[in-house]
């Protein structure tokens, strides 16, 4: 096994969750892929409330997943 070393700021380590200065490869991508996961999440929250889709209801929602699926099928 290889150990690599990396630098981060405290406030990058502060952002990923991470409570101590040594862990595995495995454990790195699971605090990385978690903080990511939160970013877009965040991003899609206020995507759907600037176009007013935060708004919708989930029956409004599932309406236009279908107009915009039957849609593409007649264009094929």
């Amino acid at each position: 096994m290889r150990t690599l070393n990396i630098s981060i700021s405290d406030s990058e380590f502060n952002k990923l969750g991470l409570k101590q200065d040594e862990l595995t490869f495995n454990d790195l991508i699971r605090h990385v892929r978690k903080e990511l996961m939160r970013e877009n999440l965040n991003k899609c929250v206020e995507l759907a409330a600037k176009y007013g889709l935060s708004e919708m209801t989930m029956d409004e929602i599932s309406k236009e997943v279908k107009a915009v699926r039957k849609n593409a099928k007649s264009n094929h």
